[in-house]
């Protein structure tokens, strides 16, 4: 608490907010710290909820370097408002005691929502506000997609993600666990059952191979899978980690938390072209993660990964070229290999459902507001995207809750 007030007394009150126009929600930042420093908590927070209903969420896991405090003035001196900080006890304190004894009446039109990961919850949470009839389908046992089971729990606690289906359930929502739209519910049932309109927010599980021999052997794991649950892999001693993105740093941090004394990421690249942010790439190398830069792998071997070194020069135009390195091939050996190149969506609703479009990757075609090709069918998130961050799943499903608002105040017009 003591460091929170020191992080809030700090904040100059600018007239013209730069942390404001830098967070991807335009959070009001210095209303929020001013109701805050007033004692108003509540008031702090229901601003923050009504902005961000995920702001629990980005309060720990938003790119904050990146956004508000990127762009917060006192970075001139090197030392932005930690806000993060400050939105995480706020947004904590206003769900542990915000006023939601009873559901909100309804107004008797139904929508369903498949997928409950971040573009779900927030655009189940805006219409459910609105009094709109919420179904949430989700194909995991628990809801939260990427937040539960893509997130470690060292990052985002699952306590917070409890706290939000507690949330929905106060604000009658219903949700069906254990349930995929597509191979025996299909979208046609939903619109047959009364749903005025269906929101696709199924996210991107399936995991992107390398295309190498040896994927298939029994050492070998998928990022996207790994994170699930590690608890039941065994990883041996030493693992290899293919990809250098945020996927690969939470998978790296994640097994030396689970008892892999030594984890190495391989990219075929160099320090500078890493994906990953550079927060996180700071974070695990703090952790112990070993980097093995400008090795590009090319087999799967029971006893690890043989790879080829690249070496790096400028062409004419001063653009970075990576060739391989004729006869430089080399065995790291690691006791498992994790692929960790990204992941695209399922098919499972689009191959049992006629009229939504896809593009070359699979994700789902919409235009600005989220309209699928086919009437009535909306969709942000992942699955439109590709992997983002939760702020800007946020940020876009905003604009789709209020397009299907749209949508179905024109039917009954």
């Amino acid at each position: 608490m003591a460091h929170v007030m020191e992080e809030s007394n700090r904040c100059l009150q600018c007239k013209k907010p730069r942390c404001k126009v830098g967070c991807p929600v335009e959070t009001p930042i210095n209303e929020v710290i001013n109701l805050f420093e007033e004692g108003k908590i509540l008031e702090a927070g229901q601003m923050l909820f009504e902005n961000n209903p995920l702001s629990i969420v980005c309060s720990l896991v938003c790119p904050h370097e990146e956004q508000c405090e990127g762009n917060c003035i006192l970075n001139k001196k090197g030392n932005p408002i930690k806000f993060g900080a400050i939105e995480h006890y706020i947004s904590d304190f206003y769900l542990d005691n915000m006023d939601a004894s009873k559901p909100m009446e309804k107004n008797g039109k139904k929508v369903a929502i498949i997928g409950s990961g971040p573009a779900g919850i927030t655009i189940a949470i805006l219409l459910a506000n609105k009094g709109y009839d919420i179904t949430i389908f989700e194909a995991h046992d628990k809801i939260g997609g990427v937040l539960r089971y893509g997130i470690p729990e060292f990052r985002l606690p699952k306590a917070i993600i409890d706290k939000l289906y507690d949330k929905l359930i106060n604000m009658g929502v219903k949700i069906r666990p254990n349930t995929m739209i597509g191979p025996v519910i299909t979208i046609d049932d939903l619109f047959r059952d009364g749903y005025k309109a269906v929101f696709i927010g199924t996210g991107t599980w399936r995991p992107n191979k390398l295309g190498l021999k040896g994927e298939s052997l029994g050492h070998v794991h998928f990022a996207v899978d790994y994170l699930k649950n590690p608890d039941v892999y065994n990883l041996g001693k030493r693992l290899c980690i293919i990809g250098a993105g945020n996927v690969a740093m939470d998978v790296a941090r994640t097994a030396l938390r689970h008892g892999t004394r030594e984890v190495t990421v391989m990219y075929r690249k160099g320090l500078e072209e890493v994906s990953a942010s550079k927060h996180e790439v700071q974070y695990a190398k703090m952790d112990g993660v070993n980097f093995e830069f400008y090795k590009s792998p090319i087999e799967i071997v029971d006893d690890g990964v043989i790879y080829e070194k690249i070496e790096v020069w400028e062409d004419e135009n001063g653009v970075k070229q990576f060739n391989v390195i004729e006869g430089s091939r080399e065995l790291y050996e690691a006791s498992s290999v994790i692929i960790a190149i990204s992941q695209g969506p399922r098919t499972n609703i689009i191959a049992t459902t006629k009229g939504i479009d896809t593009g070359n990757k699979g994700l789902v075609t919409v235009d600005d507001t989220g309209r699928t090709t086919r009437d009535g069918v909306f969709a942000s998130g992942d699955v439109v995207t590709g992997a983002r961050t939760v702020v800007e799943a946020v940020k876009h499903s905003k604009k789709v809750a209020q397009a299907i608002e749209e949508y179905i105040n024109q039917l009954e017009n």
